[in-house]
């Protein structure tokens, strides 16, 4: 019965309205005071972006089993309460937190952290994530075995959960994996009617009610036992055929791809997940990693071509970085690089949280300067002596582009026979064959690439505009991959930042604004560019609410929340409340 979808009562919906005293006093009988956050003073931290945006909300739970959080959905949809699924909030287009005050409904924001289960099947070949675990912590995990995640992005190391990833097709860094995909999940639904429905395509027989399948989900009795293996996918296994079609008018890879549009995957908070099934992969039993610097974007472009039609093993990490990046990285990232060079990836999310907390205490004080915290730590960066190789420093004195490229087992000599035979015909650029340490510090500056643009921004914030961030994918034959953009967008920028991971054509492109500069019409400007240019957007981030979803994206968010019930407004979609299936 694996099929099956369970309904709630449909009884579960009231005809008259209830006082917001009334459904945080049915949430708090489920969840306990402790568990139920409505003083805005003491739930901010979950009502904001982790880069921007934020917004109110009646309460902010804390479920501490899938029981309660099916409970508590319940109590939601029976009192007309808008629901906004949350787990780490490591998102950067602010799709997991409240956006706004003008909700026509009240929000409660459901935060997931605490049910944190994983369960490793068949031998660790595939693993169940509830909804609260981290990609952290099933590297973690899988490092015992020999395994590794499907996925490896920058915001794993501040405690990105696997289903938010899962949630919004997250990418990642490496070449051959593509974005967190799956067609196997448990998941919880309001359909046209209005009734909230539980849904397993896990694939494992786990009961015949919500109740008994959230029981044995949570125990993972399951896991006792050989799962019998699906046909449906639990990652994309058809990437690394699609990455290697060079010659492709269309991206790689992008948040309103159809193609990986699927219940859980994609939802973007459109559902509940409850549970989700992925595989994992063998880890490498050696690695290499190659640093490519040149002064010549033709040459890098025609490095990826052959690389990927030509070499018999694929890349696990190809990451640009521009040497403008490359020095902002290096300064005003250091903090974050020293913090996870020292102390490592475990305590990054405690961190991150202790620091969110002191901002939000300082904040309150009107007299102290703003972003406090982050001036310190930029001030005590300094003091620390220089952290990038000599060799990475000369490579950046030399060479405006530079490449990191990793290659595992059979992939390495092969790589460095096609690296030398490339740049021994080659004027503008090199490699080198990194060292343990240098390969670590290079991944870690690169790491630190993203958070050193906002801290650039922090530092300058009253000699600068806004910072405009964009998350775009090219099509797999482009071969101009560095814009050039037009002068009279080209003077209205103070910085131009660009990286990513190459070899999927997938960038992040920082800017930040000139003083008094209208950010809203640049990036109307950007936009028009990015389409002229046949680029996708968001390509990994997903829409939040600072993209407009396309077509493909409205008509799936439609599907899976006919009365636009779950995390409304996202991909600047209506955000009141459609009452039938007449709607879609």
């Amino acid at each position: 019965m694996n099929d099956d979808i369970y309904f709630s009562d449909v009884n579960n919906r009231l005809e008259t309205p209830i006082s917001q005293d009334q459904i945080l006093a049915e949430l708090t009988g489920i969840l306990s005071a402790k568990n139920v956050k409505a003083d805005p003073r003491k739930n901010t931290h979950f009502r904001k972006g982790w880069r921007s945006g934020g917004g109110s909300a009646l309460a902010v739970i804390f479920p501490q089993s899938l029981l309660q959080l099916w409970q508590s959905l319940k109590v939601c949809v029976k009192t007309n309460s808008i629901i906004i699924m949350q787990a780490a909030n490591t998102g950067l287009t602010e799709g997991s937190a409240p956006s706004g005050d003008d909700y026509d409904r009240p929000v409660v924001v459901i935060n997931t952290l605490a049910i944190d289960q994983l369960f490793l099947i068949n031998s660790g070949e595939q693993v169940v994530s509830l909804p609260g675990a981290t990609l952290h912590q099933l590297e973690k995990q899988l490092a015992a075995i020999g395994r590794a995640p499907h996925s490896i992005i920058g915001s794993s190391c501040l405690g990105a959960s696997i289903v938010g990833g899962i949630a919004n097709n997250s990418g990642g860094a490496l070449v051959k994996r593509g974005p967190a995909y799956t067609e196997l999940s448990v998941y919880a639904q309001i359909n046209a009617q209005g009734e909230l429905v539980l849904v397993n395509h896990l694939g494992i027989q786990l009961g015949d009610s919500p109740e008994a399948i959230l029981t044995s989900l949570q125990k993972g009795s399951f896991s006792l036992n050989p799962i019998a293996k699906s046909n449906k996918m639990a990652s994309d296994k058809e990437y690394v055929e699609r990455i290697r079609n060079v010659n492709a008018d269309t991206p790689s890879r992008f948040n309103a791809d159809k193609r990986r549009l699927r219940e859980s995957s994609g939802c973007a908070g459109k559902l509940a997940v409850f549970a989700v099934r992925i595989d994992t992969f063998p880890v490498a039993k050696r690695e290499q990693t190659f640093y490519i610097g040149t002064n010549d974007t033709k040459e890098l472009t025609k490095l990826r071509k052959d690389i990927l039609s030509r070499l018999t093993n694929m890349p696990e990490v190809g990451e640009y970085m521009h040497r403008d990046i490359f020095d902002i990285s290096q300064k005003y990232g250091k903090d974050t690089f020293l913090s996870v060079l020292h102390l490592g990836t475990e305590r990054l999310p405690r961190l991150f949280s202790i620091k969110g907390s002191i901002d939000e205490a300082l904040n309150k004080v009107s007299w102290l300067p703003k972003s406090l915290t982050d001036k310190c730590m930029q001030f005590c960066s300094r003091l620390f002596p220089q952290h990038i190789p000599p060799r990475l420093l000369q490579y950046r004195k030399d060479y405006e582009h530079h490449l990191i490229l990793k290659m595992s087992d059979e992939g390495i000599a092969e790589a460095d026979a096609f690296l030398t035979d490339f740049f021994s015909k080659s004027t503008s650029g090199s490699f080198i064959v990194c060292d343990t340490n240098e390969a670590k510090r290079a991944y870690l500056h690169r790491f630190a690439a993203a958070g050193a643009a906002l801290r650039y921004h922090t530092m300058f914030e009253k000699d600068v505009g806004d910072i405009l961030a964009l998350d775009i994918a090219l099509p797999r034959n482009a071969v101009d991959w560095l814009e050039a953009l037009p002068e009279e967008l080209d003077k209205q920028i103070d910085k131009k930042l660009y990286y990513g991971h190459f070899f999927c054509y997938v960038f992040h492109q920082d800017y930040i604004l000139k003083k008094g500069t209208d950010a809203k019409q640049v990036k109307k400007q950007m936009l028009a560019l990015l389409n002229s240019r046949g680029a996708k957007y968001p390509a990994e981030h997903n829409v939040g609410h600072l993209y407009e979803a396309e077509p493909d994206l409205k008509q799936f968010y439609q599907s899976l929340d006919p009365t636009n019930a779950f995390n409304p407004g996202v991909g600047k979609m209506d955000k009141t409340k459609r009452n039938c299936a007449c709607c879609l």
